[in-house]
């Protein structure tokens, strides 16, 4: 079982049936990431230099040959050169321009056909306008979420020159306490185990022939004038 097995429970997370206000029992403080303001900007990059380390397996054969890149499976996207600078004449937005660093895996066949994959980073320059809180003790921070498809790319030594299409989301969150209501604690169900028995699907089946098949039958040659079994 789990939250999204299909039973009904009014203490687990799904959506809201009838009235949303049956059910709130308290008013509760979570500790969260609030979002300020975010934005979202989507490119197709061209002619973008990437160097490649981490060649497994090593020393690969030339010339090697692009089959495949997206964002790394394990690092995570990050920024560097952050420069945040408030507009004078609109004291809640604020420039803010930012290196979007995308780790990338690219894979490849060596010229002994020996397939590999390869790692590098994929930094593109931003420079955007968002929402700014006010100063306080507890600071905001600019975060990047960010994905990469690499469609095509040319692999000369440990350099590869790729076309992708780029995915950022850039948000100015900050930790907070936020009082939000509640309808209590989640109902964490059972979980279902997972099995491969040989005879799954063998004891699932009803003990004797379901008569559904032949009711169909039955009732198709009524409606031609007569009764499969008169």
């Amino acid at each position: 079982m789990s939250f999204f097995s299909g039973v009904s429970n009014n203490y687990i997370p799904g959506p809201i049936v009838n009235n949303p206000l049956k059910g709130l029992c308290e008013k509760v403080c979570i500790q969260v990431k609030k979002v300020f303001d975010a934005c979202l900007k989507q490119q197709h990059i061209e002619n973008q230099e990437i160097t490649l380390t981490n060649f497994t397996p090593p020393n690969p054969t030339a010339p090697l040959t692009f089959v495949s890149g997206q964002s790394s499976a394990t690092e995570k996207p990050y920024l560097t050169n952050l420069v945040v600078t408030r507009f004078e004449d609109r004291p809640n937005f604020a420039r803010i321009s930012a290196t979007v660093n995308m780790p990338v895996d690219i894979v490849y066949t060596d010229a002994n056909g020996t397939q590999g994959v390869a790692q590098g980073v994929l930094s593109v320059p931003q420079d955007v306008v968002l929402f700014l809180p006010q100063p306080s003790i507890i600071p905001y921070n600019i975060e990047v979420v960010a994905s990469v498809m690499i469609a095509n790319a040319t692999i000369t030594d440990d350099t590869a020159v790729v076309e992708c299409c780029a995915l950022i989301v850039l948000k100015v969150v900050a930790e907070t306490e936020l009082l939000v209501p509640s309808y209590g604690y989640c109902h964490i169900p059972a979980c279902q185990e997972f099995s491969q028995n040989a005879c799954d699907g063998f004891f699932d089946m009803p003990l004797f022939p379901s008569t559904a098949p032949a009711q169909n039958i039955n009732n198709q040659n009524n409606n031609n004038g007569f009764n499969l079994f008169s």
